[in-house]
């Protein structure tokens, strides 16, 4: 619309300097009066035109000039937000790689124990199975020992049906 208010202007105004020129040179030629008031008249339209044309022109530059500002206060607004939140997601990022790190660092230990865990297990597995091996020969043991005490008792059992017979005959 500037452009073209001022394209209009400049039109305007060649328009008025030919419009005079010619004027002039009419009246150097002796411009008959009617002529030239309807010529003077034309330039005074011409001249108010180009009169409206400059205001217009010169509002249109001061609303712009506004506008731009304005434009250009919420674009440094806008700015400042984005920086402001770029250092927010900055710090978020930091203090997530910090948690992390440290979870990691968590993750590396527990590992570590579980790799000693698993240590001590096959330990005591090959103890459990020692125990197994132990526990088997004391079965083993213990039943043998068991079938030897019922062979004593039987024995035992025996000698005292013998006795008990023996002792009657013998006080008789």
């Amino acid at each position: 619309q500037l452009l073209e208010a001022k394209a209009s202007l400049s039109l305007a105004q060649t328009r008025h300097a030919l419009q005079l020129q010619q004027a002039k040179a009419q009246i150097n030629k002796m411009v008959p009066k009617k002529q030239f008031e309807q010529l003077q008249s034309t330039l005074r339209e011409e001249q108010c035109k180009t009169q409206q044309l400059q205001e217009s022109l010169h509002q249109q530059a001061e609303q712009t000039c506004r506008q731009l500002v304005r434009t250009q206060e919420e674009h440094e607004n806008l700015l400042q937000a984005a920086v402001e939140q770029a250092e927010g997601l900055e710090h978020s990022l930091r203090s997530a790689e910090a948690v992390l790190a440290e979870r990691a660092a968590q993750l590396r230990d527990a590992q570590a124990q579980l790799s000693r865990n698993k240590l001590l297990i096959e330990d005591l597995r090959g103890e459990n199975r020692g125990f197994a091996m132990a526990l088997q020969a004391a079965e083993l043991k213990q039943k043998t020992m068991e079938e030897k005490n019922q062979l004593l008792e039987e024995q035992a059992s025996a000698l005292k049906q013998l006795i008990g017979k023996i002792t009657p005959a013998s006080l008789s």
